[in-house]
């Protein structure tokens, strides 16, 4: 009974561990390219350049945006409000982004935790943000942002 049971229990750990860094390796192989995406939208965003921004957001009306305004839906409405907001290269300062996390939650969608920063001329400002990415046709699109 003994034997029986160290057995098991081996068994056990054996697939717990296995299964634990199955889940480590997928999400190791997908952050880099959250991070990309992520350092993608900073770059695009330093150049002026809010189109080249939202290439990294799913073009679908079913995107939502939720800020201090409460929640936006569709990608069309997310890029009128981004150039209504930050008009010129003055609103839209340098921006920042400090990554708190990025945990994979399937094969299909990976959530983020973080920091933006805008540094301007006219004042800074910046707060915390999670974003939903959801990997569609084999390319991973921020399908949810929360902004604050």
């Amino acid at each position: 009974m003994k034997k029986n049971y160290h057995c098991i229990l081996s068994t056990s750990l054996f697939c717990f561990l296995t299964a634990f860094s199955f889940t480590s390796t997928a999400q190791l192989k997908d952050e880099p390219a959250i991070r990309a995406i992520l350092e993608k939208q900073t770059k695009e965003w330093n150049k002026g350049n809010i189109d080249g921004f939202m290439e990294t957001y799913w073009n679908s009306d079913s995107l939502v945006f939720v800020g201090t305004a409460g929640p936006n839906y569709g990608w069309q409405k997310t890029l009128e409000n981004y150039k209504k907001h930050y008009p010129d290269t003055a609103a839209m300062g340098k921006l920042n982004f400090e990554i708190l996390s990025v945990k994979q939650l399937s094969e299909e969608y990976s959530f983020v935790l973080g920091k933006w920063h805008l540094t301007r001329t006219i004042g800074d400002i910046g707060g915390t943000f999670t974003l939903l990415f959801r990997k569609i046709k084999g390319k991973w699109l921020i399908v949810a942002d929360h902004s604050s």
